[in-house]
C-alpha cells in the first residue's frame, strides 16, 4: 500500500507545530523568570517540589503530537489499496458545488445548498459503474474528495460542504472546472464529465476560457443552476439582518440563467433549473448513461481507502491522556 494525500496544500498548516513549541518554551522561560523573582533557590524548590517537570513535558508533548495528527488529516490521507486493470462501462465524474455565502439564500427551499445536497444525493443513488469525486468551491476550490466508487464516501464528503469550509469567499466558477478537471487521469480523452451546481454569479470572468480547455480535453459539462431568476437576500455577515453592500442597500443574489446555459452548451453538456419541488437527478443520470454507452474501455482502476478519522482518533485519545494527567508527582 502507498500512502496518499488528497489536500496536500494543507501542509502549510504544519507550521502550528513548531509555533506550539515556540510558545511552550516562551511560556517555560517566564516562568522562570517570576521564580526567581519570589526568593531563595531553596525556599523556591521547596515551594514546588510536588510538581513534575517530566509530566508538564510529556503532557506537552502530548498537545503537539495531537495537533501534528489533525494537521495530518486535514491534508485526508488516503492509501492507494489495490491497482487492477478493468473492463467497464461508466463515466468518471466530479461533482464541482458552490459553497459560497450566496448559497444560503433561501429563495430555493431549505436554502440553495442544502438543495444542492439534495439533489447530489439522489443523483449518486442513480449512478452505479461510475467514479465520482467532490470539488468545493467559493473564491477558491479545492478536492474535497478524489475520485472513488464509493457512493458513501462520496456522500460523506457532501454533508461536510458549508460556507466555511473554504476561507476565500466570492464565486470563481473557472478555478472550480479547472480543479475538477484536473482530477481526471492525464490520459483519458473521454468519459469525464463534470457536474456544476451554483447560482452561477462568476466574480472572475474567465470562465468560458476555462470551459473550452476543458472541452479540448474531452470533458463535458453538465450545469444545475440553484436560485431564481428574481433572486433573494443573503443573510448578514454579523448575524442578523441582510447583506448590504457599501452604501447600505440590501443585495440580491440572483441566478445566472444564461451563463450556466452557455457553459453547458460549449461542451455538449446540458443544463438544468433546480426547481423548488422537482429533482432533476434522472434527467441527468440520463444524460450521463448516454456518455457511457458509447461501449466498454479497459481502464486501470485505483481503489483507496481514506485514513483521516484515524489521526482524527488518534489525536482525541492523545488530548484525552494529556487532560486527564496531573502535573504533580505521584503521592508515596
Amino acid at each position: 500500500m502507498r500512502i496518499e494525500w488528497g489536500v496536500p496544500l494543507n501542509f502549510l498548516w504544519l507550521w502550528t507545530v513548531p509555533a506550539l513549541v515556540v510558545i511552550f518554551w516562551v511560556s517555560s522561560l517566564r516562568r522562570k523568570a517570576r521564580v526567581q523573582k519570589i526568593g531563595e533557590a531553596i525556599l523556591v524548590e521547596k515551594l514546588m517540589a510536588s510538581l513534575s517537570f517530566s509530566k508538564r513535558f510529556f503532557k506537552r508533548t502530548l498537545i503537539i503530537l495531537s495537533v501534528l495528527l489533525m494537521v495530518l488529516a486535514l491534508c485526508q490521507p488516503h492509501f492507494r489499496t489495490k491497482e487492477t486493470m478493468v473492463e467497464r462501462k461508466g463515466v468518471d465524474i466530479m461533482i464541482a458545488v458552490d459553497v459560497s455565502m450566496s448559497m444560503l439564500a433561501k429563495d430555493i427551499s431549505p436554502s440553495r445548498l442544502e438543495k444542492s445536497k439534495l439533489e447530489l444525493s439522489g443523483l449518486i443513488d442513480r449512478l452505479k459503474g461510475d467514479r465520482m469525486g467532490v470539488v468545493a468551491f467559493a473564491g477558491d476550490a479545492l478536492i474535497q474528495c478524489p475520485l472513488t466508487f464509493d457512493r458513501n464516501a462520496v456522500k460523506l464528503f457532501l454533508s461536510t460542504l458549508g460556507p466555511n469550509l473554504i476561507s476565500m469567499q466570492g464565486t470563481a466558477l473557472g478555478k472550480a472546472i479547472q480543479i475538477a478537471n484536473q482530477a481526471f487521469p492525464d490520459s483519458q480523452k473521454e468519459y469525464k464529465a463534470i457536474i456544476l451546481l451554483t447560482d452561477g454569479e462568476d466574480q472572475e470572468g474567465n470562465v468560458l476560457e476555462v470551459v473550452r480547455k476543458a472541452k479540448e480535453s474531452g470533458t463535458k459539462i453538465f450545469t444545475i443552476g440553484i436560485g431564481t431568476p428574481d433572486g433573494s437576500t443573503l443573510p448578514s455577515e454579523y448575524g442578523e439582518g441582510f447583506k448590504k453592500n457599501r452604501q447600505g442597500q440590501i443585495v440580491l443574489s440572483k441566478l445566472n440563467d444564461s451563463l450556466l446555459r452557455q457553459i453547458a452548451s460549449e461542451t455538449g453538456g446540458v443544463y438544468y433549473r433546480s426547481s423548488k419541488g422537482v429533482v432533476e437527478a434522472d434527467a441527468i443520470a440520463g444524460e450521463i448513461r448516454k456518455m457511457s454507452q458509447k461501449g466498454f474501455k479497459k481502464d486501470l482502476v485505483i481503489e483507496y481507502e481514506e485514513s483521516y478519522q484515524y489521526l482524527l482518533i488518534a489525536a482525541f485519545i492523545l488530548l484525552l491522556i494529556q487532560m486527564a494527567l496531573s502535573e504533580r508527582k505521584s503521592s508515596t
